[in-house]
């Protein structure tokens, strides 16, 4: 009888966690996770944290040259210990900005007659040509190397076979 008493106090385990916390993927007595409840607000009542992922390439910051030279001069105006320090940590800026910042100045980078956009350089037609002819002059150099050689080897052998060889004149016709 003693055994009858504990099996029936024996809950199922959706009733068992009814009511308290449950671990994540274990649904709810209704039968879906508890997550999936929809139009109920959160347990505690605040909205759930944001998500903490971190972006996988977080987007770069791009400064114009006009906030580039505002930043500057307001660094020349700054006159007390500590107004500089103030500033970059006010616009979120590194000491490292203002150093390039001054040498683009300085180079006049930041002027706006330098307002060219980065582009790609034109194809320079004449430097392939030239590269092209450069080639061809070089095998045809090697090509008249092996013609003259071959020219040698046949006066070698028609002396040595007493064969006379036909001359061209002055005006390039046979004799």
């Amino acid at each position: 009888m003693a055994h009858a008493k504990t099996t029936d106090n024996m809950q199922t385990p959706a009733a068992v966690t009814e009511g308290g916390r449950r671990p994540t993927g274990v649904t709810a007595a209704g039968g879906e996770p508890a997550d999936a409840q929809e139009g109920l607000p959160p347990p505690n009542g605040k909205p759930s944290p944001p998500d903490p992922e971190v972006l996988a390439k977080p987007q770069r910051r791009r400064h114009t040259k006009a906030y580039k030279l505002d930043i500057l001069s307001q660094v020349d105006a700054c006159s007390g210990v500590g107004q500089i320090g103030a500033l970059l940590r006010r616009e979120g800026l590194y000491s490292s900005y203002l150093s390039n910042w001054r040498l683009q100045r300085s180079q006049g980078q930041l002027d706006a007659s330098a307002s060219k956009k980065r582009t790609a350089k034109p194809a320079n037609h004449q430097a392939a040509r030239v590269n092209q002819l450069e080639r061809e002059n070089t095998r045809l150099k090697a090509r008249l190397r092996q013609a003259e050689l071959i020219l040698d080897i046949q006066k070698k052998a028609s002396e040595m076979l007493g064969i006379p060889l036909r001359t061209l004149d002055n005006e390039g016709n046979d004799l």
